[in-house]
């Protein structure tokens, strides 16, 4: 499998990661509500609607998700992501019950989150191979 191949194979999956748990959230039927509304009442509670944060949450996830399918904006998307992959991994601080049995012993949630280091490791990957790509191009030039 070619170099390209498994680039787009990562992209494509980053954006069906992103944009159907993120539509899952805007549609009010993630299995993560719970969770999202736990972290709401921890940190947003004061400031803004649970209904509207949710809605927004997701929206934001899925249109990172539509970023990826675009390689001009793969830095962006890259950035994007950590600053969403850092609000996903609030709740090992803000919600130490819902994510640790004890400790390095997480939850099945906490194993959830855990996971999102996968996403950032295909994006960096991702991110990298573009930049390699955009300098070979610059020095044929």
């Amino acid at each position: 499998m070619g170099k390209k191949t498994i680039i787009w194979f990562s992209r494509i999956s980053l954006f069906i990661i992103y944009f159907w748990f993120g539509a899952l959230k805007v549609a009010g039927i993630s299995p993560a509500e719970k969770l999202v509304e736990h972290l709401y009442e921890a940190t947003l509670h004061k400031t803004l609607r649970l209904d509207t944060f949710s809605f927004y949450f997701g929206f934001i996830e899925c249109a990172l998700g539509l970023v990826w399918l675009f390689p001009a904006f793969t830095t962006w998307a890259f950035y994007a992501l950590i600053l969403h992959l850092i609000t996903t991994f609030l709740p090992t601080v803000f919600l130490p019950n819902d994510t640790w049995q004890f400790i390095f012993t997480p939850t099945l949630i906490g194993q959830y989150i855990i996971k999102n280091l996968a996403l950032l490791s295909t994006a960096w990957f991702i991110r990298e191979a573009y930049t390699v790509e955009l300098k070979i191009q610059h020095e044929s030039l």
